[in-house]
């Protein structure tokens, strides 16, 4: 598995990808999806959902279990991956393309700062 180095990491295995106008896309790590196993069902709070950092945005159904999906950073949901409605094993496919769930208006940036780097993420889940 390889983590991309231009992404922040959660300690609860989602990503952040900063889209340098304010925004930000997240989803959830190769190794959450691999953990978790075939995805059934990704569900998401509807656009224009705010949050604080750490708060339940989502949840993904797998075949044996359900996990909460955890906001990164505090911010609004301005877009959601429609197609995951469909298409839930983008996620597994290709969790850090088309399998992204969120994207969001950050409402304090610094809190990227507070995220894991690839290579500190590489240690949590060696």
């Amino acid at each position: 598995m390889s983590n991309p180095t231009d992404l922040k990491y959660t300690k609860e295995h989602e990503w952040i990808r900063d889209n340098g106008d304010g925004t930000a896309t997240v989803g959830v790590t190769d190794f959450a999806q691999s953990e978790l196993g075939d995805i059934v069902f990704v569900e998401l709070e509807p656009e224009g959902f705010e949050f604080d950092q750490d708060e339940v945005f989502g949840t993904v159904e797998a075949v044996k279990t359900v996990s909460e999906l955890f906001a990164p950073v505090a911010g609004e949901i301005v877009e959601i991956n429609d197609k995951l409605e469909m298409e839930p094993e983008l996620v597994n496919d290709d969790p850090y393309g088309d399998g992204w769930m969120v994207k969001i208006s950050m409402s304090d940036e610094s809190q990227l700062d507070d995220l894991m780097s690839s290579d500190e993420y590489d240690e949590v889940i060696a």
